[in-house]
């Protein structure tokens, strides 16, 4: 297993598993990294960039980041592991978008990202399938980390409200479905989106 991660101690990994420090806006080096780690069996894209700005005041830099980081990364990802899993016919492609693809969202290109990268998975699981390589999402609703800590308090207060179980989703939770996407689910399950979401749907 490898993690590709900008923070260190940003989890905690098992037995042979290596991390590897990569700036995922870095688009153009991503061949070449991928290139240099030898077969990838299972990619999880899950990095993802939120900024709470008004949708009429959001500052270009901005913008330009969270498409590439949520959203051309994530491409620029699969089509650099696509090859090798085609050449073995086997491999699986986790797509960690959230339920803000299916809502209007206050953080407008956020959920923008989040419902492309929805689309991509359907399109590369039509695109890759017949090679045996099965594409996948997991859309969780509130979870318990750092993106989340950054948000107001309203916008806790409301998440709050608007799940069953009146508590975020813990990060394990959200794991375990792309643990069982990536590893067990049926070879029938692809360009499939899990919720992970607790009921949070818009009422």
């Amino acid at each position: 297993m490898l993690a590709l991660d900008k923070d260190f101690s940003a989890c905690t990994l098992g037995p042979g598993a290596e991390r590897v420090a990569f700036d995922l806006r870095e688009l153009g080096a991503i061949p070449k990294l991928v290139a240099g780690l030898g077969p990838i069996d299972v990619l999880v894209n899950n990095a993802g960039v939120l900024y709470c700005h008004a949708p009429d005041a959001f500052p270009e830099d901005d913008v330009l980041e969270i498409l590439t980081v949520n959203l051309r990364a994530p491409v620029a990802l699969i089509e650099a592991v696509a090859p090798g899993m085609r050449a073995r016919r086997a491999g699986r492609i986790v797509n960690v978008a959230s339920v803000a693809a299916f809502t209007g969202h206050p953080d407008l290109w956020y959920g923008a990202t989040k419902a492309a990268l929805l689309n991509i998975t359907k399109s590369y699981a039509g695109y890759l399938g017949r090679d045996g390589i099965l594409v996948n999402a997991v859309a969780p609703g509130p979870t318990l980390t750092a993106m989340y800590e950054q948000l107001p308090q309203s916008r806790k207060d409301a998440v709050m409200r608007s799940v069953v179980s009146g508590r975020p989703c813990q990060p394990e939770e959200v794991a375990e479905a792309v643990f069982w996407l990536g590893t067990a689910s049926p070879e029938y399950v692809s360009g499939a989106t899990m919720d992970v979401n607790n009921g949070s749907y818009p009422r």
